[in-house]
């Protein structure tokens, strides 16, 4: 089996001809330090085996190991073959710099080979390729050159040229031509003899090691930093996962799955470190379990079980109980459970993060005949099977759908996973044509329609087919790419700013061009039939009475319908659905918006309400009392604005009386601070409690709370009272 780690050389010009560039553009040297940055960001942030060795020509020192008689001189060897690292990105940010020599590219290339080949003796390496940046501004020795390519040919070495002018043009090329880049020393008259004769001696040795395709090897700085923007996709090699598929007690058949679509996680390896040393040894973990009470006494990890809180109540669970609670099965399966339609199974039934694409063992010629008529009777009868799934015996079973897939090269089953009963939430909600005041007109209508379909991201190609104007398989995941560059800036920028976004990355996220100036037309219509003006809502003067609790001026009756008519443009309201009984969640809203519908008759919607109030006020905590006071305010809201006081009396009455016998006290004292009491004849006719008896309802209680208390032994008073008469 071939090993998929290669191996890779970075032989880079930094000559002083590289420095050179008209005024106001960037240099060859800047383009081709660019390059290589590039491309080690992709390299590191894909976490490859691959290996990287970075040499250097042009400089003032000599350090390689071929330095013998004044040969292969001004060649520095900067950094030998190793995975490449954030340290790397350093160096290069930090230590790579113009020089003042020249050195021949040939040389260079010579010292690259011999590098290669030393260097990765005894590795097993599927690839070994060189990238040589320069301008081809010095003077080169051609003697070997038929040596050097027959070399390249024999240890299997691809070659690739990063030149800051593009290969065809060697007469009149002005820099990056294609790209409208500036040229560097005297490219406005065109190539130096030099830069002639080295670009003829790379094209002669590019068509040598391949006569094809050998020119496309051969780059511009520019072209090869747009395609080096994008950080490169973190490559996963599948695992098999083999199986049986089992159709009955009868059908067996060997597969073997891999994951086709997986969802990509980011690799966050975070370490807590210490602000000022950034080492993560200075920084120590300690935990504590304590008992919540007023010496936060302190317990032992093993004397603490897990607990789950239902309702009010905290119920243990062990992990002996988590132990016995799990679902015990024989372990890995892939068994058919039934078969339907495709047309059955909807996209939104699509559950889980991964798809796993399921073939035969390529040693076994029974399971790929089997497993083949399988995938084709279905694909023939446009039907899916429903699947069992357990990857292990520790995992939860799955249900599934395999579908076949028919490929030129290969067939196989898809598995995608399917939804249980209880996964599926049916929601109903309401119309939005309830309001007749917003039902849009057909106009508008139309001018919506118009909208959408210009901005529909599919478009007919010539032959009638359906093509995406959207690339979103082109389009890498921004969250991932804005990560890697602050990584990248931090790493080598510490204590600085973070940079902005990339302009490439910000303009992919961007909508086509084409679906701009096709949607203008569309939404200058629907600003017209859709205008929209600035309602300023008026502030309401407080009188005196509002002030004080009660505003006199203003029937309750033309208050209540005010308060409807506000609540008809509540957004809110309409979201919530149909009521159709008191709930525990909210139960005054749902009491308010059953006494609304009045789908219900009163009583048996009040009934509800207590009902709900009875359980609230099992639970002995604070919370739930206010959540009762909550219901027995709207409780009473409601019976006044609907002129019914009986219901609401005679259930706070004898509220009253249990209160003592249900140790309510705290709740009743919550209720006396608020006020609530009976409702009296001055605010509904019916009432048979006159507003002195309102007044007195809770009074009273303060009065038999104080006549109940124990009396004082001390009588130092009443003998003073007895002297004085």
């Amino acid at each position: 089996m071939a090993a998929s780690k290669s191996a890779l050389v970075l032989c880079m010009d930094v000559g002083f001809s590289m420095s050179n560039s008209a005024p106001g553009e960037e240099s060859p040297f800047e383009l081709a330090k660019k390059v290589i940055q590039k491309f080690v960001q992709r390299q590191v942030f894909a976490e490859t085996k691959d290996e990287l060795a970075v040499v250097l020509f042009g400089t003032d020192s000599t350090k390689n190991q071929l330095d013998q008689d004044d040969q292969y001189q001004n060649i520095t060897v900067h950094r030998h073959l190793m995975v490449p690292d954030f340290e790397l990105l350093e160096e290069i940010e930090n230590q790579i710099h113009p020089e003042s020599q020249q050195a021949d590219w040939m040389d260079a290339l010579v010292v690259s080979m011999d590098l290669l080949q030393t260097e990765t003796k005894g590795k097993k390496c599927s690839r070994l390729s060189i990238v040589l940046l320069t301008d081809l501004n010095t003077q080169v020795n051609s003697d070997q050159l038929d040596v050097i390519i027959e070399n390249l040919k024999q240890t299997d070495i691809t070659l690739q040229f990063f030149l800051p002018f593009p290969a065809e043009e060697n007469e009149e090329g002005g820099g990056d031509a294609d790209n409208g880049g500036p040229s560097h020393r005297g490219m406005g008259k065109g190539l130096s003899r030099e830069q002639k004769e080295g670009l003829d001696m790379v094209k002669h040795v590019m068509l040598s090691l391949d006569e094809e395709d050998g020119l496309d090897q051969i780059y511009t700085f520019r072209n090869a930093i747009e395609q080096l923007c994008m950080f490169k996709r973190i490559e996963r090699r599948p695992m098999p996962w083999p199986c049986q598929l089992t159709i009955g007690s009868c059908v067996t058949i060997r597969i073997v799955g891999y994951k086709a679509v997986l969802e990509e996680k980011l690799k966050k390896s975070w370490a807590t470190v210490d602000a000022q040393t950034n080492q993560k040894e200075d920084v120590k973990r300690e935990t504590v379990y304590c008992l919540d009470d007023d010496n936060e006494t302190e317990v032992q990890v093993d004397d603490t079980i897990q607990g789950f809180r239902y309702g009010s109540d905290i119920v243990p669970f062990s992990k002996v109980d988590q132990e016995q609670m799990k679902y015990k099965h024989d372990g890995k399966c892939f068994a058919v459970l039934g078969f339907t339609k495709q047309n059955l199974v909807n996209r939104h039934h699509f559950m889980g993060s991964q798809v796993i694409k399921m073939f035969a063992p390529k040693d076994d010629e029974h399971a790929g005949v089997a497993l083949s008529a399988v995938i084709q009777a279905l694909d023939e009868l446009q039907m899916v099977a429903i699947v069992r799934y357990a990857y292990d015996r520790r995992s939860n079973p799955q249900v599934g759908a395999a579908f076949p897939c028919i490929k030129q090269d290969y067939e196989c089953l898809m598995y995608v996973q399917l939804p249980f009963m209880e996964d599926l939430r049916q929601f109903t909600f309401p119309s939005l044509d309830n309001n007749k005041k917003f039902i849009p007109s057909d106009t508008q209508l139309s001018a919506v329609d118009s909208l959408i379909d210009s901005m529909m991201l599919v478009e007919e190609d010539d032959d009638g087919k359906k093509i995406d104007m959207f690339k979103v398989h082109h389009i890498p995941h921004p969250g991932f790419q804005r990560l890697f560059q602050c990584l990248h800036h931090r790493a080598v920028n510490p204590g600085t700013p973070l940079p902005p976004m990339e302009p490439w990355l910000k303009a992919s996220l961007e909508r086509p061009e084409v679906i701009t100036e096709r949607c203008q037309a569309p939404l200058e219509e629907v600003r017209k039939n859709f205008p929209l003006t600035e309602v300023e809502k008026k502030k309401k003067l407080k009188t005196s009475a509002q002030i004080f609790g009660k505003d006199a001026e203003e029937p309750d009756a033309k208050k209540a319908k005010g308060d409807e008519e506000e609540e008809d443009y509540n957004l809110a309201v309409i979201a919530e659905g149909s009521v159709t009984s008191v709930g525990s969640v909210d139960p005054a809203r749902d009491f308010r918006t059953l006494i609304k519908q009045k789908s219900l008759p009163f009583g048996d919607v009040c009934q509800q309400l207590t009902h709900r109030i009875e359980q609230l006020l099992s639970n002995k905590n604070t919370q739930y009392y206010m959540k009762s006071i909550t219901c027995i305010q709207a409780f009473r809201e409601q019976s006044v604005k609907l002129g019914n006081a009986a219901l609401y009396n005679s259930y706070l009455q004898s509220l009253k009386g249990s209160i003592p016998n249900r140790r309510l006290e705290v709740f009743w004292d919550l209720l006396v601070q608020d006020a609530i009491t009976l409702i009296s004849k001055d605010e509904v006719e019916g009432s048979t409690v006159s507003k002195h008896e309102a007044n007195q309802f809770l009074v009273s209680e303060e009065k038999k709370v104080e006549e109940a208390a124990p009396p004082v032994e001390d009588t130092g008073d009443v003998d003073d009272l007895l002297d004085m008469m």
